[in-house]
């Protein structure tokens, strides 16, 4: 590499450049190579619950076993505490779950420290989060159908959106999140609109697809709990939930199919907090938690996988089919694109309670 400057230097100032850089250069792999302090604990902030228990059996055991730092944990997701935090410059937590479209907002706002990649490997995860700079892929999960197998048979349901949209084919009363997102989705894919084709989402043509379905739907669910627990109580006999509510039935032996065609897969994200105090070790947490071991453990435990798609290597194999990223349900799913609906979420949201009234 040349390195430029003028020929007109005096000779002594190009000698103590030199005898400055290579005291730098010297210098340099012993600053690159320092580690600061360790501190006695750091926080993880997630979403509580059976996450934030097997997060504890897997990563933050194994993080402190590693590194001999106590992980305290608080909850649950606030997005207005992250702005509130990095706004006073006041930073409680070391690291942060985030949803996925909040994610985006916090990158684009500036909330979040830029990832580490020299130490956090996203080589074996989907292409298209291997490029990730901000937030961290931590795991994945899908909205799909469901419905009961005492009414329809064993694979006999349907089997994409536009078997969900079919009333006489499929009669009975259906259930769906109380959110524009997804269903918009699910409603242009119902009409005939492939899944590579969605973004950016025709929303005319959605909601007057919606407008079909709307009658036929039994309850708007809330809550993920809520989600599965109306097929069990037959409010409905054709829903959508999130993949790890509907395994939790079937597990316990409810009639309940998941067809995971046209699936609509996700992540949920973690976050280092801009200005975070002891980011070095939040950064550490990241690596250790793409481990495709940990990973594996962890969705043997919750039925949430991460994004590390060896890791059902080393996931329960009577497990694997219940995942998103499994070889066989991942190809037959999209991806919600989060960078659209981070820019529509609002107007669209606005407009989704305003349709439910009509």
């Amino acid at each position: 590499m040349s390195i430029p400057f003028s020929l007109r230097t005096p000779a002594r100032h190009l000698l103590a450049g030199a005898i400055l850089g290579a005291s730098a250069l010297a210098m340099a792999p012993a600053q690159a190579q320092s580690e600061p302090a360790k501190p006695d604990k750091i926080v993880m902030n997630d979403s509580g619950g059976a996450t934030q228990a097997a997060n504890r059996k897997t990563f933050y055991n194994a993080f402190e076993e590693k590194y001999g730092i106590t992980i305290i944990n608080t909850s649950p997701v606030d997005m207005g505490k992250l702005q509130a935090m990095v706004a006073s410059g006041n930073i409680e937590w070391t690291v942060t779950e985030i949803s996925g479209p909040d994610a985006v907002m916090a990158e684009r706002s500036g909330l979040l420290e830029p990832l580490d990649r020299s130490v956090i490997d996203f080589s074996t995860y989907p292409e298209h989060l291997r490029e990730r700079q901000y937030v961290f892929p931590k795991s994945a999960y899908s909205t799909i159908i469901g419905y009961r197998t005492d009414v329809f048979g064993e694979g006999k349901g349907p089997q994409n959106w536009a078997d969900f949209w079919d009333v006489k084919k499929f009669p009975g009363p259906r259930t769906m999140q109380n959110s524009p997102v997804e269903n918009l989705e699910f409603a242009l894919m119902a009409d005939g609109v492939a899944p590579q084709d969605l973004y950016p989402l025709d929303v005319e043509r959605a909601f007057k697809k919606m407008d079909e379905i709307k009658p036929h739907i039994a309850a708007w669910w809330t809550t993920g709990a809520q989600s599965a627990q109306l097929l069990v109580d037959q409010e409905a006999v054709i829903g959508t939930a999130w993949n790890g509510r509907y395994y939790a039935l079937v597990k316990e032996g409810a009639p309940i199919a998941m067809e995971w065609n046209q699936g609509a897969i996700k992540e949920s994200a973690f976050g280092i907090p801009k200005g975070a105090k002891d980011a070095y070790w939040g950064q550490r947490l990241l690596a250790l938690a793409t481990d495709a071991k940990l990973q594996g453990e962890y969705a043997s435990i919750i039925g949430y996988p991460g994004l590390n798609l060896e890791a059902t290597q080393y996931t329960d194999p009577e497990m694997v089919p219940y995942l998103p990223t499994s070889p066989e349900n991942l190809p037959k799913q999209f991806w919600i694109d989060l960078q659209w609906w981070a820019d529509h979420r609002a107007e669209l949201n606005e407009r989704w309670a305003r349709w439910l009234l009509e």
